[in-house]
């Protein structure tokens, strides 16, 4: 399983994101979406949305792909995923905190360059 710290993934690039949290959001949803389609990220890939991004793309599941929308804070569902499985998973996130926070065997932890090397452009 990947789990997407989506707002850190977002914010990892000053791309104009803070004008349009929303839109993108969406991008990096189709970007993805676009990426397990080809075959270039494996799926199950869970997306989690916080705040304002949460509009920009439906939660649910589509083809391998599961959105999230965070209830609060994006950190503590991705915590919450990461406790409430046992199943091998790699979180895509810079976040030391967060980081910090997932401490289980069976995790591993990636930076935002490594799944951004996997989109299509």
């Amino acid at each position: 399983m990947l789990v997407v710290d989506a707002a850190n993934v977002v914010g990892s690039r000053p791309t104009g994101w803070w004008r349009n949290r929303a839109g993108a959001a969406k991008r990096l949803y189709d970007a993805i979406a676009a990426a397990a389609q080809a075959g270039d990220l494996a799926t199950p890939v869970v997306v989690v949305l916080e705040g304002q991004a949460r509009s920009g793309v439906p939660e649910g599941d589509e083809d391998g792909l599961r959105v999230l929308h965070a209830p609060g804070s994006g950190d503590d569902e991705i915590v919450r995923i990461a406790s409430e499985t046992t199943d091998a998973m790699t979180v895509v996130t810079a976040d030391r905190g967060l980081r910090a926070r997932i401490d289980r065997d069976g995790v591993t932890l990636v930076g935002p360059n490594w799944l951004l090397e996997r989109l299509p452009s």
